[in-house]
């Protein structure tokens, strides 16, 4: 009797553990999806931000595996609300994005980062997304597409898509 006890105590001691570790690593996540601070607004609000995009893709042409390239995506703020751009992140280990607001560039960021950047865009103000090409991290050959993503808090658009594509050589 003594040792069903024992099992069912080890047992039932392992199951909290393992609640408890996946309590805290889903704790971490959310910590990590950079969603505090961040203005939301409902689709019919007024008031709220519009980012406007008018190239959402750029052809870098041919390139060898040792160049590196990059292609500027502009972000304007065309509502009247404040409008918000994080969790800015790459589809590939070679690729690579920054944003420039008011000639002040932000960290650059990667496929695998977490980061706390936020930047803001008063009505009527622009971002520069740079998307910057490295081939040699990730050597492969001929044509190739990568992505940048950035979230805002526009309703409409809560996640920006910038596309680069090259040939490499």
């Amino acid at each position: 009797m003594k040792t069903e006890k024992m099992i069912f105590l080890v047992i039932g001691g392992v199951t909290v553990l393992a609640l408890f570790g996946i309590l805290f690593l889903s704790q971490s996540e959310q910590k990590g999806s950079n969603t505090s601070g961040i203005t939301s607004y409902s689709k019919s609000q007024s008031g709220k931000p519009k980012a406007v995009v008018v190239n959402l893709s750029a052809d870098l042409g041919r390139m060898k595996i040792a160049d590196e390239k990059s292609a500027e995506f502009v972000i304007e703020n065309s509502g009247s609300g404040l409008l918000q751009l994080f969790n800015i992140s790459t589809s590939c280990d070679c690729t690579f994005a920054t944003v420039t607001i008011n000639n002040i560039k932000s960290e650059e960021f990667g496929m695998h980062g977490k980061s706390s950047w936020v930047g803001e865009l008063k009505a009527g103000e622009k971002a520069t997304v740079t998307a910057i090409y490295k081939p040699s991290i990730m050597p492969v050959s001929g044509p190739v597409a990568r992505e940048v993503y950035v979230g805002t808090n526009d309703p409409d658009n809560p996640k920006l898509t910038f596309t680069i594509s090259a040939f490499v050589e």
